[in-house]
């Protein structure tokens, strides 16, 4: 099973003007049963949609979030596996020095409450089109937590 397209080129390669989905995240891209980015964009595959992956997109510029074009459907905004204010500081307020979902591990590729950042982005690039947003920064989880 083939990687999903996370660039244009990888959209040209199997042929596709435009994605259905794009699902953004705070994560590096891990096609991995442990990711709910996995785990949905390959349960829309199999369904017959056309999804691609923004991993862990600049959230300073607009370039990123320009790579694919506006989506068919949806935009689909999740944060990673970890809420993104615990990827960025420990239980006694510490900024990380890294980040286990990253790269090389390194700290400082999503921003402080990255479903909100990348939303606001993603609504002032495209008003019309549909934002989802998913995971633990989107959950209910979020209100009982303790924001730095």
């Amino acid at each position: 099973m083939a990687f999903l397209p996370v660039s244009k080129e990888d959209l040209q390669q199997r042929g596709w003007d435009r994605p259905d989905f794009v699902l953004v995240t705070g994560d590096a891209y891990v096609d991995h049963p442990t990711f709910g980015t996995a785990i949905v964009s390959r349960v829309l595959e199999h369904a017959g949609y056309r999804v691609a992956i923004l991993p862990q997109p600049d959230w300073t510029s607009d370039r990123d979030f320009k790579r694919f074009g506006a989506p068919k459907y949806a935009f689909l905004v999740n944060a990673g596996n970890l809420d993104s204010m615990v990827a960025h500081y420990t239980a006694a307020k510490k900024r990380r020095s890294d980040d286990a979902y990253s790269p090389g591990r390194k700290a400082g590729k999503r921003p402080d409450r990255a479903v909100t950042v990348y939303t606001r982005k993603l609504k002032s690039l495209y008003p019309d089109i549909p934002v989802v947003i998913g995971g633990l920064e989107a959950s209910l989880r979020r209100f009982a937590h303790y924001d730095y």
